[in-house]
């Protein structure tokens, strides 16, 4: 006899740029695959060097020298946030403001939010 089992069916979320999303995650409208290739690779970049950080703290390295790293850790971030605000723009902002209305007003009140965030 075979049991069934419940599942759960997750709430849909309308996002700003107009995609539906699961509650587990929003999808961007559109993302350029060699963009997304580039990330990839600064991000598997920027994971050794988190690394190497940490085994640098843990062989008691000079501080300046941890210091160097980690603001290299952080423009390799900002490289990605750049990338990803481009692709966000071309493809997520445009097709919400090209629609008008409601769609337009939410990316431009999350575009501007975005820019106050991430330009600390």
């Amino acid at each position: 006899m075979a049991t069934r089992t419940a599942t759960k069916v997750l709430p849909v979320i309308q996002a700003p740029c107009g995609c539906a999303a699961e509650d587990a995650g929003r999808k961007a409208v559109a993302v350029d695959p060699d963009a997304k290739a580039r990330n990839l690779t600064r991000l598997r970049r920027i994971e050794g060097q988190v690394r190497g950080l940490q085994k640098m703290v843990e062989d008691d390295r000079y501080c300046a020298d941890i210091l160097t790293q980690i603001s290299s850790v952080h423009e390799a971030l900002r490289a990605v946030g750049r990338e990803l605000m481009r692709n966000h723009l071309r493809y997520c902002a445009s097709s919400a403001m090209r629609t008008g209305g409601e769609e337009a007003d939410a990316m431009y009140n999350e575009l501007v939010d975005l820019m106050y965030k991430h330009s600390r």
